[in-house]
């Protein structure tokens, strides 16, 4: 990478990294080896079956984008037609386009990009950079969302909280639906505000032990994984659960099926920003002004 940043924080050093997309920045958080408990209890608040079994999974390090990609890094991966894999990328796709509180609306997460497009972002990346990026599986998501590298002692019916800075969220750390009237508060938490937008990229200013922030709420994120009802035959080493390659799938098209959204949104109420929410209501085809990425690096060249 071209720089390194070390930030200190009590007990833990944090290492972050900066790739640069032509003149823009990519700044990525260096998520550690670990294991942890994947999944939710039936005791979570709002949890579902499909968040279930909780299984271990043992992951290596990998580097993650401290945010949903940008407006901006996606316009000029966009415009790189030279670096085209499989598909066109619409130059400016999202719908939110005016500055937000007087901040750059560039710095807005991009939305209205389908599971194809943010592949070939993707891939169209690994070719300028020479290194090896693609979507987050669903394991790396939730692991690094949840900032944590040990399981659990289900024996001792320990729990991870609900959100990564504990057992409830307001309005004031995430871009979320906190109107609404029977669900617009979680746990013991209040009601707070419908922004009805999204806001730009670390507007909070919250971060996880990991450094990521925006992991809750702001616009859902697409993982590679094919859609599963539940976690009988999950993977246990944090690899996506797929019938193909997700280069297979961008390049042909075929099994337009589900793909696994992971983090809630600003259209949604609180239960779907929980670490451990699946969504699935989208194909992999589909657009949405609430629907962007992240995307994860793993370690070594592709050229």
């Amino acid at each position: 990478m071209a720089e390194k940043l070390i930030i200190k924080r009590p007990r833990q050093t944090l290492r972050f990294y900066r790739d640069y997309i032509d003149n823009i920045s990519l700044e990525l958080a260096l998520i550690p080896d670990g294991t942890f408990t994947m999944g939710a209890p039936e005791d979570e608040e709002g949890s579902r079956d499909n968040e279930r079994p909780q299984h271990d999974v043992t992951l290596s390090s990998f580097l993650m984008g401290r945010y949903p990609v940008t407006q901006a890094q996606w316009k000029v991966i966009a415009l790189r037609t030279d670096l085209k894999v499989n598909i066109h990328l619409e130059e400016d796709p999202s719908r939110f386009k005016d500055p937000y509180e007087g901040i750059d609306r560039w710095l807005r997460p991009v939305e209205q990009v389908n599971w194809y497009e943010a592949v070939e972002f993707c891939q169209r990346l690994s070719k300028l950079t020479g290194r090896d990026y693609r979507l987050p599986s669903e394991a790396q998501w939730e692991y690094a969302c949840r900032g944590v590298t040990k399981p659990l002692d289900l024996s001792a019916e320990e729990t991870y909280p609900p959100f990564h800075f504990g057992d409830t969220i307001t309005t004031k750390l995430a871009n979320y639906n906190g109107t609404n009237e029977k669900y617009g508060a979680y746990g013991k938490g209040p009601k707070g505000e419908y922004r009805e937008q999204t806001t730009p990229v670390g507007y909070f200013d919250v971060a996880n032990a990991f450094g990521l922030s925006d992991m809750h709420g702001l616009v859902w994120e697409w993982c590679a994984d094919d859609w599963h009802d539940n976690y009988e035959g999950a993977p246990t080493d944090g690899s996506a659960w797929m019938e193909h390659e997700a280069s297979y799938l961008a390049k042909n098209k075929q099994n337009d099926s589900y793909s696994v959204l992971r983090g809630g949104s600003w259209l949604y109420n609180p239960n779907n920003c929980r670490s451990a929410i699946r969504y699935y209501n989208y194909r992999r085809g589909n657009l949405n002004n609430d629907l962007g990425f992240r995307v994860v690096c793993v370690f070594g060249r592709t050229q």
